[in-house]
């Protein structure tokens, strides 16, 4: 395994097809294969390394979730309760219906209240600005700010859809992370390091990078039209309003391996539990079984994009997780859970195989055909040498 990944991996960086990437696997067990190939970025000459510190973006979402889990099975928080029981500002939400002749936003009551499982299933209405028309819309009438900010005043957005009818991907666990602040009482910066990341040890996992963590960090590269990158000065907002749930945390492959290895063993890892079966279950039970997870079109320099990585095959969504319904081409069972970061790094966890696998590449936008080509690459190798 360790050859064959490492001749892919180096190949793609020596071509230029990415910068530079990091990559591991593990199963139940252990660390199956850790590698880094190229630059940390174009603008200068360190080398990415295993312990390359990286913007994992939506990968944020899975510890927002488990962080949440935690106050579910402490009896804090109820799944199906109105999340404005914990944030009255979601319970007064309501949903763009259209705008007016003047390009004014009109709205509309919800049918029914957000639910805190809404909200950790993309089944609210909330949306994301680059992937919804009609929020950029809002935006522009109304001067809402985007969530990169890291202003709370961009929580304020509509929903585009009423509860529980439409899988809507957005800022629904930026609110699932306030709801854990607001029943907490803590900064989920703190209840991450105090109940994930410490306790496994997740060293460089932080909202907030530390100078030693700055001076690994890799540079995120922005897609030119003609395809070349250029090194960005782009760094997650460090002192904001509100720490983003839904994209706000630095991570490494090494450390993002450890919450994913945990996940793989039922919630716990080298004899530290972070969370019970039940919820590990949870986590791996597809929440929307009536509906499909669409193709989100994405524009990028290069032209419009349409994000969906099984061509075709139906998925669904669980608590945390896309969920794949059937065997993919790259060698994942069905019932393997996947998710990514806007920056093109990517992970899976596949129970029944007992494998999981990060993977980091540090490219704007997301879903790249490269970064995307080179991460199925090493998957289906990871399968083939199982």
């Amino acid at each position: 395994m360790k050859q064959a990944i490492d001749t892919i991996l180096s190949e793609a960086t020596a071509s230029g097809a990415v910068p530079g990437v990091v990559a591991a696997v593990g199963d139940r067990t252990g660390v199956l294969y850790e590698g880094a190939f190229g630059l940390r970025g174009l603008d200068r000459p360190d080398p990415m390394t295993p312990d390359t510190v990286a913007w994992v973006a939506s990968m944020t979402k899975a510890l927002t979730t488990v962080a949440l889990m935690q106050l579910v099975e402490r009896g804090k928080v109820e799944l199906d309760a109105p999340a404005g029981r914990y944030c009255p500002q979601i319970g007064a939400v309501q949903v763009l219906a259209e705008f007016d002749a003047g390009g004014q936003p009109v709205m509309r009551a919800p049918k029914r209240p957000v639910t805190v499982r809404d909200l950790l299933t993309h089944t609210s209405g909330y949306a994301y600005d680059f992937a919804s028309g009609a929020i950029r819309k809002y935006m522009k009438a109304t001067g809402l700010p985007t969530t990169n900010t890291g202003l709370k005043a961009s929580l304020a957005a509509p929903l585009i859809a009423d509860p529980g009818e439409a899988f809507v991907y957005g800022i629904s666990t930026d609110w699932a992370g306030q709801v854990v602040e607001a029943v907490t009482g803590s900064t989920l910066e703190q209840v991450f390091a105090a109940n994930i990341a410490g306790p496994l040890g997740m060293s460089d996992t932080m909202f907030r990078l530390g100078p030693d963590q700055h001076a690994r960090r890799a540079t995120v590269h922005a897609v030119k039209e003609d395809g070349s990158y250029v090194p960005t000065p782009m760094v997650v907002v460090q002192e904001p309003e509100f720490a983003s749930g839904g994209g706000g945390l630095y991570s490494t492959a090494g450390d993002y391996l450890a919450f994913t290895r945990m996940l793989l063993n039922g919630g716990v890892l080298d004899g530290t539990r972070i969370l019970s079966e039940a919820s590990v279950a949870a986590l791996g039970t597809d929440q929307i079984p009536h509906m499909t997870i669409p193709a989100m079109g994405l524009m990028s320099p290069m032209g419009l994009r349409q994000v969906d990585f099984f061509g075709g095959q139906p998925t669904g969504w669980t608590l945390a997780f896309q969920i794949n319904r059937e065997r993919s081409a790259e060698g994942r069972a069905a019932g393997s859970l996947f998710w990514g970061g806007f920056a093109n790094t990517f992970y899976w966890i596949d129970p029944a195989s007992g494998l999981t696998g990060v993977f980091i590449t540090q490219v704007v936008p997301f879903f790249d055909p490269r970064s995307v080509k080179l991460f199925k690459a090493f998957e289906r190798e990871v399968y083939r040498a199982r």
